[in-house]
């Protein structure tokens, strides 16, 4: 196998496992450019893939080969619903927002596995009838070089997480409302005095969050796990934070850094096919990617700064 065979062989399947990672860190990004600190994204991501996988489940038969895609809403849906347990504590009530996160994080793994055990019987659901499989792009995929590496084998959601990083970067910073929800976490004092609702912006931002993070679960799910278990999401969440911060808050920043925790992830999975990397001890290709989102951590984090509100509650009138 030689290099090019090697890019062929490998881009695919980073770009598939950093879809998750790029929807969950740009939830991310609309959370914490409001204000919000939302460290409850692993939590969101289980809710997600916990209904991703039940819907899948229970209606495949009603929607076919696009029961996966109608999954992906009701994940999106549930979990920006589960998001408003955070946002209450932390936007009404004025919580911690990092111990309201952690919060998020073990109530979603504590109910899902719950209602795992009441609907299936056993620790982990069966394995999804219906999931997303693997084409190409029209045209695309006969370009010469890039055609066979980014448009060819790929999954749509792979598609579908890059457009709606693209997406986000325009909704954030050149429209009305990217402008309010960044003032809001920057200075929401003066974005009040100016007439806009810090609270519900907050609100908003972390739905937002928490459906794009259920979208990320779902994705997962339905393409890499095909199922739902304890440690179907695992760590998944964290790494997404992980890209956020190592993207610096931006939306196209954060999918460049899960670019690269995908290609760690992409790895560990396949690394035992490629020549060289084979002779790795498989050991340290499980653990890649986790010791890179540690090191992006610790080498980024000082030199990146966070919307100057981020994790301060707002109080009307208070200097």
């Amino acid at each position: 196998m030689n290099f090019l065979e090697i890019l062929y062989f490998l881009v695919p399947v980073a770009i598939a496992y950093a879809a998750p990672l790029i929807l969950t860190a740009i939830g991310g990004v609309f959370s914490e450019r409001s204000g919000v600190v939302n460290i409850g994204l692993e939590g969101l991501m289980v809710v997600g893939a916990f209904i991703g996988v039940y819907f899948n489940l229970t209606f495949a038969d009603t929607f076919g080969a696009g029961t996966p895609w109608m999954a992906l809403l009701a994940a999106m849906v549930v979990a920006g619903v589960f998001s408003l347990l955070h946002a209450v504590a932390s936007v009404t009530f004025r919580a911690d927002q990092v111990v309201s996160g952690v919060a998020i994080n073990l109530l979603a793994v504590a109910i899902c596995l719950f209602l795992v055990k009441k609907i299936y019987g056993k620790g982990q659901t069966d394995f999804v009838q219906e999931r997303f499989l693997r084409d190409g792009i029209p045209f695309l995929e006969k370009i010469p070089f890039f055609g066979p590496m980014f448009f060819q084998n790929v999954y749509w959601t792979s598609v579908l997480a890059i457009g709606i990083a693209i997406l986000s970067w325009v909704v954030l910073y050149y429209t009305p409302f990217g402008l309010r929800l960044r003032a809001v976490g920057e200075h929401p004092m003066a974005a009040d005095t100016m007439g806009i609702n810090v609270s519900r912006m907050r609100y908003i931002a972390v739905m937002i969050s928490g459906g794009l993070a259920g979208i990320g679960g779902a994705i997962y799910s339905q393409s890499i796990s095909q199922d739902f278990g304890h440690s179907t999401i695992n760590g998944q969440g964290f790494m997404a934070l992980a890209a956020m911060i190592f993207g610096k808050w931006h939306p196209l920043g954060a999918m460049g850094a899960a670019l690269f925790f995908g290609i760690a992830q992409a790895l560990s999975i396949v690394g035992s096919s490629i020549p060289y990397i084979k002779e790795i001890p498989s050991v340290f290709l499980l653990i890649l990617p986790y010791v890179l989102t540690i090191l992006a951590l610790a080498g980024f984090i000082g030199k990146a700064n966070a919307p100057k509100a981020s994790g301060v509650p707002y109080i009307k009138g208070k200097r």
